[in-house]
């Protein structure tokens, strides 16, 4: 008797955080960007398709990776249940602490992407999602605590605020990437000093802050 041949399963088309671990492994096995699409899709034995299915350009998987560090962290922090109770301060603080946790992990593709390709933090496009994401979660913050003094000026307060906030991560980024401590612990320690600063510019007093953070990259100089 005739038996019917049954169909081979379908196979999944290849998902997006899958292409993005294919993508940072190629970069840091051969130390460079995949040629192009068609020999990155051909060495890793997926069909070109799938891949424009999530990805327009490498450019596209450069911006996405950086955007999920930073939405990794987000979803990290909000499964705390406390973490709704926490101040400006502390919010901006868990963040950070938790942002640079997933950045050590991925050191060695964030030191290419930032340092080892030589363009360094001048090559701020792979940069440019996770900045307006980034820009988006402190204003978030603010929203979050208006004060009776804070709307008159709330036009003004969030961007310059925002921004200022961006500009202090970029350099907490820089400095992280050439801190060589035990356990990255001098960048543990310039976060806490910096996030006193930029949020006591919401208040009254940054003057003190300044100085205290002065003072200690003033002593990291000379050691």
């Amino acid at each position: 008797m005739a038996t019917t041949k049954k169909a081979a399963p379908k196979k999944q088309p290849i998902d997006e955080d899958q292409i993005i671990t294919l993508y940072m492994n190629s970069v840091l096995e051969t130390n460079q960007v995949p040629k192009n699409v068609f020999l990155f899709c051909k060495d890793n034995n997926i069909p070109e398709t799938d891949f424009y299915i999530h990805f327009g350009s490498f450019d596209t998987i450069k911006q996405t990776i950086w955007e999920k560090f930073f939405e990794n962290a987000v979803t990290t922090l909000e499964q705390e249940k406390a973490y709704a109770t926490y101040s400006n301060k502390n919010k901006l603080l868990s963040l950070y602490f938790t942002l640079f946790e997933i950045l050590t992990l991925n050191r060695s593709y964030v030191l290419y992407s930032l340092k080892d390709n030589r363009e360094g933090l001048k090559n701020l496009k792979d940069l440019k999602r996770i900045r307006n994401r980034f820009k988006d979660f402190v204003v978030g913050i603010i929203e979050g605590n208006i004060t009776d003094s804070i709307p008159k000026t709330e036009k003004f307060t969030k961007p310059i605020f925002s921004e200022g906030a961006w500009i202090q991560f970029l350099f907490l980024l820089k400095f992280w990437m050439d801190d060589t401590s035990k356990g990255f612990e001098k960048t543990d320690i310039i976060i806490e000093k910096s996030v006193n600063t930029v949020v006591d510019l919401l208040d009254t007093k940054p003057l003190e802050s300044l100085i205290d953070l002065g003072k200690f990259l003033w002593n990291e100089r000379k050691s």
